[in-house]
């Protein structure tokens, strides 16, 4: 693992939101409480259908999911969420070693998968991860405008530009979109 300086990155992931969805009682606790040394706000379910709910209500930046879990499982939570906002942060917490179900997680589209059980090394390179992916969208869909902006900037520029002419601006964020993928 590189230098990292854990200020910095605390810093970075503070005005980040999170949820996870894990259905086991005392795992949920255990990342819930671990995460909220790391973002702003951490939105804790216990199974796909609350986390419908959830992620409608309060649209968070990273989701966190566990592939085997009750009722609706992580896959086809990833899969609806993907339908409702494509570009959106997924990454698979699971203790799963099921080829298949990883497979399928990544034809969902998640943007990473890590094994539990998750240490302190993990998870610090895990956030490292989902800053770098947070900066990649948000510099893309800040392109329109020539300029890279650092997170703490990004939802002022961006809430004054969705009042502007948003209908171009989304085709263009689409093109930018398409062109760096």
């Amino acid at each position: 693992m590189a230098n990292i300086d854990l200020v910095q990155l605390t810093g970075q992931t503070k005005k980040l939101t999170a949820m996870i969805v894990e259905d086991e009682k005392v795992t949920n606790e255990l990342l819930s409480s671990t995460f909220k040394n790391f973002f702003s706000d951490v939105y804790s379910c216990f199974d796909g259908d609350e986390a419908l709910k959830t992620y409608d209500r309060v649209s968070p930046d990273v989701v966190f999911v566990d592939i085997v879990m009750a009722g609706m499982d992580g896959i086809e939570l990833s899969r609806r969420i993907r339908e409702i906002n494509p570009t959106q942060i997924i990454i698979v917490i699971s203790a799963s070693n099921d080829i298949e179900k990883i497979s399928e997680s990544i034809e969902v589209g998640v943007n990473s998968f890590i094994q539990k059980p998750i240490d302190t090394k993990k998870i610090i390179e895990l956030l490292t991860s989902v800053t770098a992916m947070i900066s990649k969208k948000r510099k893309i869909e800040t392109k329109t405008f020539s300029i890279s902006l650092p997170l703490d900037l990004y939802d002022l520029v961006n809430d004054n530009a969705k009042a502007e002419s948003i209908s171009k601006n989304a085709v263009i964020i689409r093109a930018l979109r398409d062109f760096y993928e």
